[in-house]
């Protein structure tokens, strides 16, 4: 659809650029409180979340969580909680955003031996809804309202 940039434009939609790796990941970029990284863009994540050896990096609070992570091959992984941060996609903001902070070594290592670079974290689906995501996959574009 080739007017759907404009449709989307005059609907409040922000246009952020995301590159497809080598993997065939959706690699996005991000800022968590004014500190820029690198994301891969995950439909297919609940929630949003870094590594922890991102939590200095971003400023994070790591709190105590009792949630365990699973996912890609890993379950049962214990995680932590940061509350009240700020993360911006292009143009887009959100403000007191929740991460969850787990170990994704696992993933990264996939990435490395694939010849892709890591990655500081997840964006998931908590803020594709948030946003009213739309991904234009044929253009490497998430819109975010």
């Amino acid at each position: 659809m080739k007017n759907l940039p404009d449709i989307l434009k005059k609907e409040n939609y922000k246009k952020i650029k995301f590159k497809v790796t080598k993997t065939q990941h959706l690699l996005i970029k991000a800022s968590i409180n004014g500190i820029k990284g690198n994301f891969i863009l995950d439909t297919g994540a609940s929630s949003s979340c870094v590594g922890f050896e991102s939590v200095e990096l971003f400023q994070l609070e790591a709190k105590k969580s009792k949630t365990q992570a699973s996912g890609a091959g890993a379950t049962g992984m214990r995680t932590q909680i940061a509350i009240g941060n700020q993360l911006q996609l292009g143009n887009w903001k959100h403000q007191d955003f929740e991460l969850i902070i787990f170990d994704l070594s696992h993933v990264n290592e996939a990435l490395i031996q694939h010849k892709s670079k890591a990655v500081h974290g997840i964006i998931g689906a908590d803020i594709l809804m948030k946003g009213k995501g739309i991904i234009d996959y044929f253009n490497h574009c998430l819109y975010l309202q």
